[in-house]
């Protein structure tokens, strides 16, 4: 159960914040094989001066169309995350024109206790998932 948490310059329009969400999820779940409704993601818009995102001096240029993805996640493989990454940056490419030097992401991994998904349950730790 991924949890993506989308960090964007305000202004982009809503079909274009879909089409990002969107795109993700196919990625997440073709690298992470996670069941399709198996989809939590909340977008933040900040103001252009409330975000500074560089480049860890790897020379990489950002514009305003940056996003910071954070994902926290049940652990995963390094072949797993690193064929996200690939398919992430490659089809916001593709679909939604971001430009790969425009996407940053971290993943914070966890553990099946660190789940609830309603009801006052741990719901992987109970077996009911």
């Amino acid at each position: 159960m991924p949890l993506l948490h989308f960090h964007v310059i305000k202004g982009r329009k809503p079909e274009a914040i879909r089409a990002l969400l969107d795109t993700a999820h196919e990625a997440m779940l073709e690298a992470f094989k996670v069941p399709a409704r198996d989809r939590y993601q909340i977008v933040t818009e900040h103001e252009r001066d409330h975000m500074v995102i560089e480049d860890t001096g790897l020379g990489i240029p950002r514009t305003d169309q940056v996003v910071l993805l954070q994902i926290t996640s049940r652990p995963r493989s390094k072949e797993q995350i690193t064929a996200f990454y690939k398919l992430l940056a490659e089809r916001l490419h593709e679909r939604c024109g971001l430009a790969p030097s425009d996407l940053v992401v971290s993943i914070v991994q966890n553990a099946d206790e660190h789940w609830s998904f309603g009801l006052g349950r741990a719901q992987f730790v109970t077996g009911e998932l």
